[in-house]
């Protein structure tokens, strides 16, 4: 089992020791014959940030790269940005309803706990996305 995701994508632009790259991530019907006839069909562009790549001096704006992250990676973002703010909103809610009865004022306090979290992931911004690292694959 490959444990890379991986993107193509071109390069949109160099500067500071940052490589952004435009990927364009479909929808598995995207590639269809018919999808330009069927509302299924979905197609986004995304930016990515490459931080502190290796290659970035012999890359040229315009050149078709492939970006890669391993399977932690993702599992990690996703833990950080979905998981756990669901754990501490709900955790949140049901003390608040034991404590108060009122829910109410549990629904308001879970959703107000995801404020402090959101606050330590910004404070916390240059280390994650260190350890959320994309590469480029030579």
């Amino acid at each position: 089992m490959n444990n890379k995701i991986k993107h193509t994508g071109i390069v949109d632009s160099i500067e500071d020791g940052r490589v952004r790259v435009r990927i364009v991530q479909t929808a598995a019907c995207a590639a269809c014959q018919v999808a330009s006839h069927c509302s299924a069909a979905e197609k986004k562009e995304k930016l990515v940030d490459i931080y502190n790549e290796r290659n970035s001096q012999r890359l040229k704006v315009g050149d078709s790269v492939t970006v890669t992250a391993s399977r932690q990676t993702a599992s990690n973002a996703l833990l950080i940005a979905f998981g756990l703010p669901f754990v501490v909103m709900v955790g949140v809610l049901f003390a608040v309803l034991t404590l108060t009865g009122n829910e109410g004022w549990a629904a308001l306090a879970g959703i107000l706990a995801l404020l402090p979290y959101y606050g330590v992931v910004w404070l916390f911004r240059e280390r994650l996305r260190q350890r959320l690292a994309f590469s480029i694959e030579a």
